[in-house]
């Protein structure tokens, strides 16, 4: 039975494109791209194609990408760098530390990140989880080293007003960082145009392989690397670079490049059709903004039921999808997403389409997950009316 992969908010499958130029690389390519000799520069060169393109992609400069492992590392580089280049310039606080800004629906990884490089102001959201520009930027205090703004939430799909917060941040002269790990492929990324300072992105979620990614840095804008040992990546980025990956990231990033935009418009007609059909299930709602999202995401509460039965039974049904909560994962905690949106933390799902999502792959879903939802209310009845 062929099945409906709706987790590509998770990890998108690997695309033909980037597969074919991966096994290319790895049986072409077995020399240091550091090195002089014909292997090395030939390394070299696939190196220097691939950062093209992705730079291509991002509307940046080739000397702005930096690779990474993925977006996690690029945004752990992104604060601790910020971190760094504040205490050099004496921005400390009255508590001896340096401050970032944060949106309350950040990624765990900025959040966590900031929380261990110095103190944090959490900068709260509405119900849609969208924050505005204005209590961003009264946050910002003289030691602040970084503002950190997501350009779509990971969970909600909810699109930040991410050209504000980054003008906003340029007159004050203090960095932004913007985590874009969701928006890469789905909405036009124009970094240079931006103006942003900082700009984290990862591979396997657009197409591309997992263990890539990339951290922009704004041309003239010195960090201290995070990984050091070695001038890999103009210095700033230690570590010899997995070349047959970034090959096929940069294959994948082509792709987007000359499809994205037609992607996008199929996403948005799957998701528009999500949210229309859900609404007329009793007791689930779309959470998110609807108007200011991101074209392949769609969370929904559903009220009464923990999220690990609706997630087995489309499995079951042969959907894989998601929990917007992280009750589904070992950590057995609400979102802390959905908490700072004051909706129901515990019962949600997630579901995200991708490059290789078909009408079919909806049309299963929509079918399996009304089902789904009347079985587990049904049992849970039964349960409720057994004797004690």
């Amino acid at each position: 039975m062929s099945r409906a992969y709706l987790d590509h908010a998770s990890t998108s499958p690997l695309r033909p494109a980037a597969l074919d130029a991966m096994v290319i690389a790895l049986r072409e390519l077995s020399g240091d791209p550091g090195r002089i000799h014909e292997e090395g520069m030939a390394a070299r060169v696939a190196l220097e194609q691939a950062r093209e393109q992705v730079a291509a992609l991002l509307g940046a400069r080739s000397r702005e990408v930096v690779f990474t492992s993925g977006a996690t590392e690029a945004i752990a580089a992104a604060v601790f760098g910020a971190a760094d280049r504040a205490a050099a310039k004496g921005r400390i606080g009255p508590d001896g530390r340096t401050h970032q800004v944060v949106t309350a629906v950040e990624h765990s990884a900025v959040r966590l990140e900031a929380e261990r490089s110095g103190a944090v102001t959490l900068v709260p959201v509405d119900r849609h989880g969208r924050v505005e520009a204005d209590q961003v930027i009264a946050a910002i205090r003289p030691e602040t080293a970084a503002v950190h703004v997501q350009w779509g939430n990971h969970e909600v799909g909810t699109i930040q007003p991410v050209a504000e917060v980054v003008a906003a941040c340029r007159e004050r002269g203090v960095l932004v960082h913007v985590d874009a790990a969701q928006a890469v492929g789905r909405v036009p990324v124009a970094f240079d145009d931006l103006g942003a300072d900082l700009l984290s992105m990862s591979g396997h979620k657009l197409g591309g392989p997992t263990g890539t990614g990339a951290l922009l840095v704004r041309r003239g804008l010195r960090l201290a690397p995070l990984l050091l040992g070695g001038d890999q990546e103009r210095a700033r980025r230690a570590g010899l670079e997995p070349v047959a990956a970034l090959v096929g990231l940069g294959a994948a990033a082509d792709e987007v490049a000359a499809t994205g935009g037609a992607e996008a418009v199929v996403a948005t007609e799957l998701t528009d059709r999500i949210r229309a059909a859900v609404a007329a299930i009793d007791g689930v709602e779309a959470y998110g903004d609807p108007l200011h999202r991101l074209p392949h995401l769609v969370c929904l509460g559903i009220a009464g039921i923990e999220p690990q039965g609706v997630l087995l039974g489309l499995d079951r049904a042969g959907v894989a999808a998601h929990s917007g909560s992280a009750c589904s994962t070992e950590s057995l905690e609400p979102s802390p997403v959905l908490e700072a949106m004051g909706v129901d933390a515990h019962r949600s799902l997630r579901v995200s389409v991708g490059w290789s999502t078909t009408d079919a792959d909806v049309d299963r879903l929509l079918t399996a997950l009304p089902s789904t939802i009347e079985r587990l209310r049904a049992l849970g009845t039964t349960a409720a009316d057994a004797p004690g």
